[in-house]
C-alpha cells in the first residue's frame, strides 16, 4: 500500500515568482489560483511545457470556467489580471470535486493511468521508458550518462511531468500488448504513431504572468458539448470512449477537452517506498488511442495549406489529400526563418496555388492580432515554438527543438508595416546565406572542386544565417510599439548595415582561405556550341558584392551616398 499523491493539492509543478525570484514547486490548486503571481512554468525538457499545459493547466479552467465567447469576453478576463471571486471559487469547488481522479497512484482509477494494467506475463520496465532524456532501447539520446541497465527512480513529481509527456511525445512503433486489449497479438500492439505533439510544430504563446499565458493559449468560442470531457472524467468502463480501460480506438477528438487531455498511451506507474520516499522506478507503456490526423479545432500548431493540384489525388486509393497539415519543425531551423507561416494569418491565410503550398498561423496567434487594440501594440508577447524530430521508424527520439520569439503584435495585421519589414528581413537573411553559398561554390570551381552538395556537410550560408540571428531578434524586439513607417525604415536601415559587416565577414573569411593559384582561375565547359566560363577568385568577389548590394539596397544606398563610403 502507498500513500496517494494528489496533483491538486501536492506541490510538483516549478513556478519562479512574477517578478522574478526561485522557482518552488507548488500544487496545482495553487497555480491556477494564484496565477496571477506566478512566471514561467519551469520544466526539465522544453517539451513538457506544452504537455502540462494542455493535459492539466487548460483543460482544468475550460471544464471549469468554459471559455470566453468572444473577444471581447476574452478581453474582460484578461483585463483584471487575475480570476474573479467568482471565477476562483468556480475553480476551486471543480478541484474539490475531482480531486480523487487527480490522484496519481489511486489503486483503481490513477491519474491518467489504467489502473491494474498488466502485460500477459505481468512484466513492467524501467521507468526510463518514459523519459524522454533517459537511454532505454534503442532510444539513446546523444551523451547519454546511463544506460538501460541502471536503476532509474522519479520522484511522484517527476513522474507527473513525464507521464503528461509521454501522452503527448510518446516514441512510435511496438508497444506492449496489455490484458484485456482486444487488438495486441503476441503480447503487443504494432503500428504505434508517436504521441500527437510529435506530429506537429507546437506553438505556445506566453505572457508576463502564468495567468496571461493561460488565457492567451485559451481560444475563445462556445462552451464545450456535453460530449466533450476531460480523460479524468472518462473513466466508466462501459463508455466506449473511456480512458481508464485497456481498450483504445481510432477517432477523432470530441472537442478542445477531448483533443488536449488525449490519452495516446495506456499507462501504469508503479509506486513503492523507499528510502527516499515514494518513488516510482518501474512502468507499463501499451498502446492507447489513434488520432488520424489533427482536427481543424487544433489551436497549438501552424498549418500547411496543401497545394490546390493535389487535393484531388492521393496516393491513398485516390482518397481526396487533406486541405492542411501541421506544420512541423525543422531542426536546426530558428523560428524567425519561418516568419512567413507564423505570420500567414488564418483570415487571410497566403493562399496554397496548383503547385505551391501556402501556410496559415495558429488560431491562437490570429486571434492574438485581432486582440493587438486591446492588448496594446506594445505588449511583451512571447511566442514559443516545441517540436521533436524522431528518427528509425519513428521509434528514437532524434532531436527536441526549442525556440522562443519577443513578437510585435503589429505583425500579426496582415495590412501592417511591421509585418512587411519583418517578412523582408527574414528574406533577407535567406537571400545573403544564399550569396554567400554561392561565392563559396564559384571559389571552389576555381579550384578545381565541386561546390558542397546543398545536403551534405555544412554550407557557409549557415553561418551567416547564424551570426545575423542575434540581429533579427533584436529587430523584433525593438518592433514592439512601434506604428511609424519613418521609424520602421530607420530601424530596417541599421539592420541592413549590421548584417552588410557580418555577411562579409563571413564571406572574407573564405576569401582569405584561397590559395594563390585560384586567382589564376579555371575555364569550364558549358557544353557543346556555347562558350566556355571562367571561374576566378576577383569574379567571385564581384559577384557576391553586387548581389549583397542589391539584398540590401537600403545599406547599399546610404553607403553610396555617403562623402567617405569605406570598407566592404
Amino acid at each position: 500500500m502507498t500513500d496517494g499523491f494528489f496533483l491538486t493539492d501536492d506541490p510538483w509543478l516549478l513556478l519562479p515568482p512574477a517578478a522574478g525570484g526561485v522557482a518552488q514547486e507548488r500544487s496545482l490548486r495553487t497555480a491556477l489560483l494564484e496565477a496571477h503571481e506566478f512566471g514561467d512554468l519551469v520544466v526539465q525538457l522544453p517539451t513538457q511545457r506544452p504537455a502540462v499545459l494542455r493535459q492539466v493547466l487548460l483543460p482544468v479552467i475550460l471544464d471549469a470556467l468554459g471559455r470566453p465567447a468572444d473577444e471581447r469576453e476574452w478581453v474582460s478576463w484578461f483585463s483584471t489580471g487575475r480570476w474573479s471571486p467568482e471565477q476562483r471559487s468556480r475553480l476551486e469547488a471543480y478541484l474539490d470535486t475531482h480531486r480523487e481522479r487527480f490522484d496519481l497512484f489511486d489503486p483503481v482509477q490513477p491519474f491518467g493511468q489504467v489502473g491494474g494494467l498488466r502485460s500477459a506475463k505481468d512484466e513492467t520496465k524501467n521507468a526510463a521508458l518514459i523519459v524522454a532524456t533517459a537511454a532505454t532501447g534503442n532510444n539513446v539520446p546523444l551523451f547519454a550518462s546511463r544506460t538501460e541497465g541502471d536503476l532509474f527512480s522519479l520522484t511522484p513529481a517527476q513522474a507527473a511531468h513525464w507521464l503528461l509527456h509521454t501522452q503527448c511525445w510518446d516514441t512510435a512503433a511496438i508497444k506492449t500488448g496489455a490484458v484485456g486489449d482486444p487488438k495486441a497479438k503476441a503480447g503487443k500492439t504494432t503500428g504505434n504513431p508517436t504521441g500527437p505533439l510529435g506530429q506537429m510544430g507546437v506553438t505556445l504563446l506566453a505572457g508576463a504572468t502564468l495567468f496571461e499565458t493561460l488565457l492567451l493559449n485559451l481560444p475563445v468560442g462556445a462552451p464545450p458539448t456535453s460530449a466533450d470531457l476531460p480523460q479524468w472524467r472518462r473513466r466508466e468502463p462501459t463508455d466506449p470512449r473511456s480512458a481508464g480501460t485497456p481498450r483504445w480506438q481510432e477517432r477523432v477528438p470530441d472537442g478542445l477537452l477531448d483533443l488536449w487531455t488525449w490519452q495516446s498511451r495506456r499507462i501504469r506507474l508503479v509506486p513503492k517506498n523507499s528510502g527516499e520516499g515514494l518513488r516510482v522506478a518501474r512502468v507499463l507503456v501499451a498502446a492507447g488511442d489513434r488520432m488520424p490526423h489533427a482536427p481543424e479545432i487544433e489551436p497549438h500548431t501552424m498549418w500547411r495549406l496543401e497545394p490546390t493540384g493535389s487535393r484531388s489525388t492521393s496516393k491513398n486509393k485516390g482518397a481526396a489529400a487533406a486541405p492542411r497539415r501541421p506544420l512541423r519543425l525543422q531542426p536546426g531551423k530558428a523560428a524567425w526563418r519561418g516568419l512567413d507561416a507564423l505570420l500567414a494569418p488564418e483570415r487571410q491565410f497566403r493562399e496554397a496555388g496548383e503547385k505551391t503550398s501556402g501556410f496559415a498561423t495558429s488560431r491562437l496567434l490570429d486571434q492574438a492580432g485581432a486582440l493587438a487594440p486591446d492588448l496594446g501594440e506594445a505588449y511583451p508577447l512571447r511566442v514559443e515554438l516545441v517540436g521533436m524530430a524522431y528518427g528509425n521508424q519513428s521509434a528514437v527520439i532524434d532531436d527536441v527543438m526549442f525556440d522562443a520569439l519577443p513578437l510585435p503584435l503589429a505583425a500579426l495585421d496582415a495590412d501592417s508595416d511591421v509585418r512587411s519589414a519583418l517578412l523582408e528581413v527574414a528574406e533577407q537573411a535567406e537571400q545573403l546565406a544564399t550569396a554567400v553559398n554561392h561565392l563559396s561554390a564559384d571559389l571552389r570551381r576555381a579550384l578545381g572542386a565541386e561546390p558542397i552538395p546543398w545536403d551534405k556537410g555544412q554550407r557557409p550560408g549557415e553561418l551567416v544565417l547564424h551570426a545575423l540571428d542575434p540581429l533579427v531578434r533584436q529587430l523584433l524586439a525593438g518592433m514592439r510599439g512601434v506604428q511609424d513607417l519613418e521609424r520602421i525604415e530607420a530601424g530596417q536601415l541599421a539592420w541592413e548595415q549590421l548584417a552588410w559587416r557580418r555577411s562579409w565577414e563571413v564571406a572574407d573569411r573564405l576569401l582569405q582561405a584561397v590559395p594563390v593559384e585560384a586567382f589564376v582561375g579555371r575555364k569550364v565547359s558549358q557544353g557543346e556550341g556555347k562558350p566556355e566560363r571562367t571561374h576566378r577568385v576577383p569574379l567571385a568577389e564581384a559577384s557576391f558584392l553586387k548581389r549583397r548590394g542589391e539584398i540590401l539596397h537600403r545599406a547599399e544606398a546610404a553607403r553610396r551616398s555617403s562623402p567617405h563610403p569605406v570598407g566592404q
